[in-house]
């Protein structure tokens, strides 16, 4: 299989049309078989990893850190982190989009990344209690500083990504390059506002759970226990929101769909994000090396037109089976 590469939005930064999530990583995957899944990856021709502070609260900072330490490719990496979430419970300053708190954290993950410059430092959640304009100064002060290559945004609504490109140029500071959605087949609502302006604007799009948490692989079935090493098998609001009988009813067409082209659904779902128009890297969150062997064979399914509006017949354009609100996000969650 041949990896594909594409601009990281109007930077002129290469990107593979995958790009790895490393949120597993020192968590629910052992430290080693991390190693053996980042070096696979870049194996395969992915050069774009993704990580954040928060995830296991440094763990899989360390782990990417220590991973790229042992193989020497740093230098070819492009290397994604984020900031927002809580890092202390008993700071009650250690979160959120701050000054202080930004500053506080890139230092901290280029410690843990064991690195002197981060890629990509992405505001992993809006908040509306912190002016924007001190949170883009920070993040241009960093990029001035040589500690941060480039800025971006995660599941901001299209407006707060305008907002953000009008304070940029309003104040003469590095703007956003890229945006973190969720995007699945179970919720296209991205594909109202936030992509037409993405494509405008020459913002790279990120989405996160292009599998919807792995519901769209069809190891869920309904009315049936939850495998017990899969991520939705804890019972939570979040985790809940999926298990619903349209979503299942998506599954199985999805199931249908993927025999129809030789290939599993996990496959399929990641292609049809894939190739999605404006879409840069459909972020993939392997958690063993079987998963990711799976997800990279995504780039060999070809999908055709009458694939696409097959999708739309069962997944409409613009429709959302599972929805997320704001206890799933916390108080400062956005509106698409």
């Amino acid at each position: 299989m041949n990896m594909e590469y594409v601009s990281l939005g109007r930077t002129g930064v290469q990107v593979s049309r995958l790009c790895l999530g490393c949120m597993m990583f020192g968590w629910r995957t052992s430290e080693e078989e991390s190693f053996v899944i980042i070096d696979r990856a870049i194996d395969g021709g992915i050069n774009f990893l993704d990580t954040a502070n928060i995830y296991g609260r440094g763990g899989s900072e360390e782990v990417v850190g220590k991973a790229l330490r042992r193989n020497g490719k740093r230098g070819n990496i492009v290397l994604a982190s984020k900031f927002h979430h809580r890092m202390d419970d008993h700071d009650l300053n250690s979160w959120g989009n701050s000054r202080r708190h930004i500053i506080q954290q890139c230092d901290a993950s280029l410690r843990r990344l064991q690195t002197d410059y981060i890629d990509l430092y992405q505001i992993h959640r809006p908040q509306s209690s912190v002016p924007m304009d001190e949170t883009l100064r920070a993040l241009d002060d960093l990029i001035r500083a040589g500690k941060v290559r480039y800025a971006g945004s995660s599941t901001f609504a299209a407006w707060q990504v305008m907002e953000s490109f009008w304070i940029s140029k309003e104040l003469g500071l590095n703007r956003l390059v890229s945006e973190q959605p969720p995007y699945n087949m179970l919720d296209r609502r991205i594909e109202r506002e936030l992509i037409p302006m993405a494509q405008t604007y020459g913002l790279a799009l990120l989405p996160w759970s292009p599998l919807a948490a792995g519901f769209l692989t069809g190891k869920y079935e309904e009315h049936q226990p939850r495998p017990t090493d899969a991520r939705l098998q804890e019972e939570n609001s979040w985790y809940n929101r999926h298990f619903k009988q349209r979503a299942f009813q998506v599954v199985e067409e999805v199931k249908t769909l993927a025999g129809k082209k030789g290939c599993t659904p996990a496959q399929l779902a990641l292609a049809w994000c894939l190739h999605r128009p404006g879409i840069t890297s459909p972020i993939i969150g392997p958690r063993t090396l079987d998963q990711l062997e799976d997800n990279l064979k995504a780039l060999q399914v070809v999908l055709q037109e009458e694939d696409a509006k097959e999708v739309d017949r069962f997944a409409p354009p613009g429709g959302v089976t599972i929805e997320y609100y704001e206890a799933d996000f916390g108080p400062h969650q956005y509106r698409w």
